[in-house]
């Protein structure tokens, strides 16, 4: 992983736009500034309306530029929906594993992200805050199998301990660059037009790498 994250003087080839969505207080904001930041802060606030941080990484000699999107999970900001989930080509889908109801809630918006968003998006379902595992209200299996109805990755994170936040971002980010390949090799005009500009959706893989094998906190992945 040494040459993963990319020179910032480096020519761009890729942009790819990642929305966080869920309920409010899942973690969205604290994963976005584990990934990008390597950041956590116990006194995080509330995101108001949407924020969105970047990071440059290298797949396979060409440098991708991460845009992750974060929006509040209050009702009265869900008017930003179609501005917000416009050129996303992934999404993670975060609920908290301490908080049934916010599990619950990944039907509504797995819903509204179908119906916003690029019928090929990549989508994983994330379970935050595995690091509370005596917590926990949300069986890893019902998140399984919700998954593996819906066709989604599936992962448990936590932004406090930094566990598969890397990772989550990485297989996500790597599956959409796999498939915007394919179609580069694929396309009649050699694909220049997918490249470095807001994408219009696709999905997700990262050079086959599976969570370490000493996970904490009951934490798991599955594809």
């Amino acid at each position: 992983m040494s040459n993963l994250y990319g020179d910032f003087n480096q020519k761009i080839d890729y942009v790819f736009k990642v929305v966080l969505i869920g309920d409010s207080a899942v973690g969205k904001t604290q994963l976005l500034s584990r990934f990008a930041r390597n950041e956590f802060s116990l006194d995080s606030k509330a995101t108001i309306g949407v924020e969105f941080q970047t990071k440059t990484i290298v797949i396979d000699h060409k440098t991708v530029k991460a845009q992750i999107w974060d929006t509040a999970g209050q009702e009265r900001y869900r008017a930003v929906t179609s501005a917000y989930y416009r050129g996303a080509v992934g999404a993670l889908l975060v609920y908290d594993m301490t908080k049934r109801q916010s599990f619950e809630h990944m039907a509504r918006w797995l819903e509204e992200l179908r119906g916003h968003a690029d019928k090929s998006i990549i989508i994983m379902l994330i379970g935050n805050k595995c690091d509370l595992g005596s917590l926990r209200a949300v069986p890893v299996e019902d998140a399984q199998e919700f998954a593996e109805r819906e066709n989604l990755y599936f992962m448990e994170t936590s932004a406090l301990d930094a566990t598969n936040v890397e990772t989550a971002f990485l297989r996500v980010l790597s599956e959409i660059y796999r498939i915007i390949s394919k179609k580069s090799l694929t396309a009649n005009d050699g694909g220049d037009h997918l490249k470095s500009g807001s994408l219009k959706g696709t999905t997700i893989f990262i050079p086959k790498q599976e969570p370490d094998s000493g996970k904490k906190g009951g934490c798991c992945m599955s594809s």
